[in-house]
Order: C-alpha cells, then structure tokens, then sequence
C-alpha cells in the first residue's frame, strides 16, 4: 500500500525508495552516505560484499537476518529498526489516497479501517504525549510525510509553474448540502478547473467541500451539485459510517480519471491536497483528497498548510481553529516569512461581522514592516469576487 516497486526513482539524490532504485547504487558497490527507506531486504537478500556501507542509514529496512544487521554495522551504516508492531509505516515513501486511508471500510465499517485503527493506536499510546519509542515511530513516520509531500509539491509545480496554491478553511461541523458547503465546494471546483492547486486540512466540513470541488475539477458543476445532493442526507461527520459510505459512493459513481491512479499531479488536479492529523482522528477521513499527508503533530501540519496556501487563502465560516489559522496566515503575511501572499477571501459577510477578525487584521496588515498588506483582505459572499481576488494574487 505504502510503497510500489515499479515506481520510478524519486528525485531525492540520497535517499533509496524502491528496490530499482537500491539495485543501482548496489551495482556500483557503494550505497556510502545514502539513506535506504523502508525496503525488503529480506526477499531475494542482497551481496553486501565489497560494498562501501560508510555513513548508510536504513531506515525501517527489513533485513534477512540479525547476522547480516550486525555485519552492516560493523561496516559503518546505522541501523533504524522498522517498528512492525504498529499499524502506520513509520517510513512512507508516498502520501496517502483515499483507498488507504479507507481500507478496511467495506469489510469492518469505520471502526475497522486503517484511518481509525491509527487513531486508536494513537490514544492507546498516549495520544499527544506519547512515550519515547513511539513518539521516535511518530516523528519518523511525519518526516516521511514531509519529504513526500515535498515530491509531489516538486511534480505539481514542474507541470503547473509557480502559481501559489489556495488554502481553503473553515468550519469542520459545517453540514453537507449547507450554503456555506455549496460555496465552498464551488469556489474550488471553479479553482482547480483553472489550474491552482486545492490544500485543505483533510477534515469533514468546509475542508471537505473543497476537496470535493476540486475531484471534480474536470467534471461539470451540475455533476458537483448531484454530488452535493447524494452526501447530504448523510451531513453530520460524527455518525461515521454512514457519514464515510456515502462518500466512497459518491467517488464510486463519479470515478476519477484512470490515468490518475498513478499520476500524482492528476491526483493533485483531481481533488487537491489535505493535511489532516490524527490528533483530530475522531473526524472521519476527508475521501475527496487527490493526495493526503496524514500527520501525528497538529503543529508541524498546520504550518505546512499556511506555508504552503501563499497563493491566496479563503476562510468560510467557521469558529476557533479558524480564527486561529486566520492569525496564524497573518503573523507569516505580516513579516513575508514564506514570501509574497496572496488574498485573505472571508466568505460570508454576515458570520465574519459576528466574528470581527476584519477590524484586527486590517490595522495590522498595513502595519506591515514589507508595506502595507491590508488590500489583500476581501469579505464577500460572492464566489465571483472571491475568485477575481484569487485570480489578482
């Protein structure tokens, strides 16, 4: 599931992920200062005689036999064990899809799908304090993310140039078929036909809106608004698996494209990307993503998401974690840390009066050490404004 041997070689200059890749640098009798992620070494066992092993580091490697791990030692590389006991690789090589977050699902129902097994695992092991050994598995499986997450960044922006990608937030109760959800779900649909790049959280609501409106990025929006309508009676995340079923079929009546099984960049057209966390696991998975890069630390994903949503980010309605990303979007807008932004589009007038952000940002933003940024803010209930701000940035 989490690593294919007929992938090409990643564009990762010292680090090994397929066995293609390993045969390589096997045959030049040298696999000095590499890092070697998550092989079985232990089918069809490798000749390490004569190879340079100075500075290698396997990571989560299965080797044949604890002769050989010891014989690696002894010649320089550093062993990282693959920690079998747990139900998460701790050295993805890919970002998830949605069949692997939801594997499981037709046989055992939500409880019995990889996604909740994770979060079950998780709370037993100390939840946000977990011990040593499993915050090393933790942490070892997130810089896994990390580094596959910057991959598929790498091919989208290869295809696409440098268009900033559009973070989209906002409320995770929000219910499906709600205005807030149509127009969330429309806003990303118009967005990803034209090409940007869809980064959400990963969760139910507005998060999934989004998601959903860019997997129908190539599909018409009367298409979008049956989909709307099938996941509808189904709107309140908490009843999971009724809430999880009509989702896969929803994407069993209107399928991605078959070229997108393996392409990353289509998956990304097809649905965008979500940075969801297991931190929130009692949400059920968000299966609209084209791409997921699941992560353990709330944190390090929360950042990501706002370092990466540089081309423009809308806020739909919601309450405390958006608000709190609002300012967070602000503090990197304030002082450039991640360069240029884009637009802050709040959509929905009425809830952002009630909420009044607008009147702490603006005086804020025009304080600005790199000038004044207030301009980049737009409330509006229209999605044709939205996208004119968007599309200006």
């Amino acid at each position: 599931m989490y690593s294919d041997p007929q992938q090409p070689f990643d564009a990762t200059e010292f680090e090994v992920e397929s066995r293609a890749e390993f045969e390589v640098h096997l045959a030049k009798r040298s696999l000095a200062g590499l890092t070697v992620l998550g092989l079985r070494l232990d089918q069809d066992p490798p000749d390490f005689t004569g190879v340079d092993l100075t500075g290698t580091f396997f990571v989560g490697c299965e080797l044949a036999s604890d002769e050989v791990e010891l014989d690696l030692i002894r010649r320089g590389a550093h062993l990282i064990p693959p920690f079998d006991e747990r139900p998460f690789p701790t050295h993805p090589a890919h970002l998830y899809t949605p069949e692997d977050l939801s594997a499981g699902f037709t046989e055992s129902g939500f409880a019995g799908m990889f996604d909740t097994r994770v979060y079950q695992h998780y709370l037993e092991h100390g939840g946000a304090a977990p011990d040593l050994r499993e915050a090393i598995a933790q942490r070892l499986h997130d810089a896994g993310i990390d580094n596959a997450l910057g991959k598929a960044l790498t091919a989208w922006f290869g295809v696409h140039g440098p268009r900033g990608a559009v973070g989209i937030m906002g409320g995770h109760a929000e219910p499906r078929g709600s205005g807030a959800y149509r127009m969330a779900a429309d806003l990303a649909h118009r967005l990803a036909a034209a090409g940007r790049l869809i980064v959400t959280g990963g969760g139910p609501g507005v998060m999934e809106a989004a998601n959903l409106g860019a997997y129908f990025a190539t599909r018409t929006t009367a298409e979008l608004t049956r989909a709307v309508d099938l996941l509808a009676p189904a709107p309140a995340f908490m009843d999971h698996d009724p809430f999880t079923a009509a989702a896969l079929a929803v994407r069993a009546e209107f399928p991605p494209p078959a070229f997108a099984e393996r392409d990353v960049v289509a998956q990304l057209m097809h649905g965008g990307l979500a940075l969801p966390t297991w931190l929130y696991g009692h949400e059920p998975a968000n299966l609209f993503a084209g791409q997921i890069g699941k992560y353990f630390s709330n944190a390090v994903r929360e950042d990501s998401i706002l370092r990466l949503a540089r081309g423009g980010i809308v806020f739909a309605p919601g309450w405390a974690g958006t608000v709190q990303e609002v300012f967070q979007a602000a503090t990197k807008t304030f002082y450039a840390t991640d360069g240029p932004s884009g637009a802050f589009v709040f959509l929905g007038v009425e809830h952002w009066a009630a909420l009044p952000v607008e009147a702490l940002l603006r005086p804020l933003l025009a304080r600005s050490p790199h000038g004044d940024q207030s301009h980049l803010i737009v409330v509006t209930d229209s999605v044709d404004e939205a996208m004119a701000a968007l599309d200006a940035t």
